[in-house]
């Protein structure tokens, strides 16, 4: 899959991952749509890139991925000036313990409600050309992080509708791929405050830094570079795949059927 041409909307693309997401598509040939709520950070990223890209290559919409009338918006405003939607990276996390129903309405209820309304503008059953969605999951998606168990199971969310979507794509002729990318520590704003996030499970701050001293740590661009072979390998669909600083590998699961 070529992306000259192709039509991206990355939430959570102000900073960290979705900001590195944005820059490798833009690299490519792709016209990007910034969502992020963070309307400064979004700003200067959109000022930024139009220097080096020009000002028709990208827009910026401070977006919240806790509202459907905003994310809703944000897609129309998106096919309105691009004409379609090809890409789709549901990006935005959070990493909060103490305030866990947010973390799962971000992390797992907004990127499902991301997925059915691009689904509005991109599935080939309604009147769209098809394309991908890639959903930011975590290592945390693969197996249990003791420090965090509600965002473990927003992640765990994450791979498994992904996969389940993958084959009701397939299935049902969407014309859409979908996939979860894994990453294990990343350096970011995320990453940092962490520690101050853990709510009840402070106490195992310590376990989780051995865990990172272990594995080591990911820089953007690397996760950026996942995330760009699952948008162009058209073979991939369905899939999980896990980056760490010394390996990527593709995720093998049980049949349940």
């Amino acid at each position: 899959m070529a992306l000259n041409g192709k039509i991206a909307v990355v939430t959570g693309a102000a900073m960290g991952i979705g900001k590195a997401i944005t820059e490798i598509l833009m690299q490519n040939g792709a016209k990007v749509a910034l969502l992020d709520v963070n309307k400064t950070a979004g700003d200067s990223l959109k000022e930024a890139l139009d220097k080096q890209y020009g000002q028709e290559k990208t827009m910026f919409l401070c977006c919240n991925v806790e509202s459907e009338e905003q994310i809703k918006a944000a897609f129309q405003k998106t096919a309105e000036t691009f004409g379609k939607i090809d890409i789709l990276c549901n990006n935005a996390g959070m990493l909060n313990e103490s305030t866990w129903e947010k973390t799962i309405s971000i992390n797992l209820v907004g990127v499902i409600r991301g997925t059915y309304l691009a689904l509005e503008h991109m599935s080939k059953l309604s009147g769209g050309q098809g394309g991908v969605i890639i959903n930011t999951a975590s290592m945390a998606g693969l197996g249990p992080l003791p420090s965090c168990p509600v965002y473990t199971a927003t992640k765990h969310g994450v791979v498994g509708f992904t996969r389940a979507m993958a084959a009701a794509s397939t299935a049902s002729g969407y014309g859409i791929r979908f996939n979860s990318l894994c990453p294990s520590f990343v350096q970011t704003d995320l990453f940092t405050t962490t520690k101050s996030n853990l709510g009840q499970f402070s106490n195992l701050a310590d376990m989780t830094q051995l865990i990172i001293d272990k594995l080591g740590m990911l820089n953007m661009s690397e996760v950026a570079e996942s995330v760009l072979e699952l948008v162009t390998d058209e073979t991939k669909n369905g899939e999980a795949l896990l980056v760490m600083p010394k390996r990527k590998q593709y995720m093998t699961f049980p049949s349940i059927i």
